[in-house]
């Protein structure tokens, strides 16, 4: 049964807390009719501190669209070695044990996608496939686990790697001064994930299940309008509201399987807000610390979009083992508006081995990593 194993989660040395936000908003925006308004709902988001790609002053600035992506393509492939190498140690695998990359992302672009230049620089097979995700946003973690969970059940004995690499900064428009854009100022950082689902064994969350939903008629709620300074995101005030339809449709897909939302040991849910976790918990009939994991992270991160997912799963990890066979659920929101859900069971092996097999042993001499670099900041 596939097995989302332990992520590593990397996150940029550049710090922004919330009392530097709501300075920021004070003087680049001191004549704007809504400020108190912008400035109430960034407080009520909960974030305290968030991390840049950039330092600060850097972010405020817009050199264009182009050299942004440049920005963007430069400090991934910088960062992202050492976050994978992580993630494959802690599933006991080595890069040429991996048969898919899976690569979400809605800050940046690239083509030929960044799975090329894993593939060719860190000593991946070049028959590894690829599965490059950009337009799920939030969503697209999710996502990413649902797909390989579709890969190593199709294919047992195979492996997948998922790499999320979110620079929710570059995104930044000085010259959007909508209430919606302001808040989104001050709610989003910069995060990095790597995390591997095994086709066998593995340690993390034995999957069973997965689905999605789309709510009809939302797909302006969330979405990018794509004009010559880049990607403007554009959040509409109703997207909280959703929880009301997705609540029902989790449960929907949960009952089938005799599976109960209400009684599960573990919920790894995307923080996109307070009021989103508030709301599903409402609906679903659930104390305030179920979603503790994405609190943390929403609290000390920020909103970092499709990473969301795999910090919590992180930290569920730091703060021990459930029960093996403990039943829980993942569930990332993004544009359309978009629901990606997967049910799965808490697996602790009875006899790990954590030595690498012998074809990973052999594999690994012929074809080490090449160009990996330290990532600034903590590693997980």
């Amino acid at each position: 049964m596939p097995t989302l194993c332990r992520p590593c989660i990397a996150v940029p040395e550049h710090i922004i807390t919330a009392e530097d936000t709501l300075e920021l908003a004070r003087t680049l925006h001191a004549g704007h009719p809504q400020l108190e308004l912008a400035l109430r709902l960034i407080s009520n988001t909960g974030v305290r501190t968030r991390h840049l790609v950039q330092p600060v002053e850097d972010t405020l600035r817009h050199p264009g669209f182009e050299e942004r992506n440049l920005l963007y393509e430069r400090e991934a492939k910088e960062r992202l070695p050492a976050v994978i190498e992580r993630a494959l140690e802690h599933a006991e695998l080595a890069a040429p044990d991996i048969d898919m990359i899976i690569y979400v992302s809605c800050t940046g672009f690239m083509m030929p996608s960044m799975t090329a230049w894993l593939i060719n620089n860190l000593g991946f097979r070049p028959e590894t496939r690829q599965l490059p995700i950009s337009q799920l946003g939030c969503a697209a973690g999710g996502a990413a686990v649902n797909r390989a969970h579709d890969f190593c059940t199709a294919y047992p004995d195979r492996n997948v790697l998922i790499v999320a690499c979110e620079f929710c900064s570059l995104l930044y428009q000085p010259s959007d001064l909508q209430v919606g854009s302001l808040l989104c100022n001050g709610l989003f950082g910069d995060a990095m994930a790597a995390v591997v689902v095994k086709g066998r064994g593995g340690h993390g969350i034995a999957l069973r299940h997965n689905g999605s939903h789309l709510v009809p008629d939302t797909e302006d709620w969330i979405s990018y309008a794509v004009r010559d300074t880049g990607f403007h995101f554009q959040l509409d005030k109703r997207v909280p509201a959703t929880m009301g339809v997705l609540a029902p449709a989790m449960r929907s897909m949960a009952a089938p399987h005799d599976w109960d939302l209400a009684q599960l040991d573990f919920y790894l849910v995307h923080a996109g807000g307070p009021r989103i976790l508030d709301d599903l918990g409402h609906h679903l009939g659930l104390p305030a610390h179920t979603f503790r994991h994405s609190r943390s992270t929403l609290t000390e991160r920020g909103n970092i979009a499709s990473a969301v997912i795999f910090d919590a799963l992180e930290r569920l990890f730091a703060e021990g083992d459930p029960a093996h066979g403990a039943p829980g659920i993942i569930a990332g929101f993004g544009p359309g508006i978009t629901a990606e859900i997967a049910l799965g069971r808490w697996s602790v092996p009875q006899h790990r081995d954590r030595s690498p097999s012998h074809l990973t042993v052999a594999r690994t001499a012929a074809a080490a990593p090449v160009g990996a670099a330290p990532v600034p900041g903590p590693v997980h």
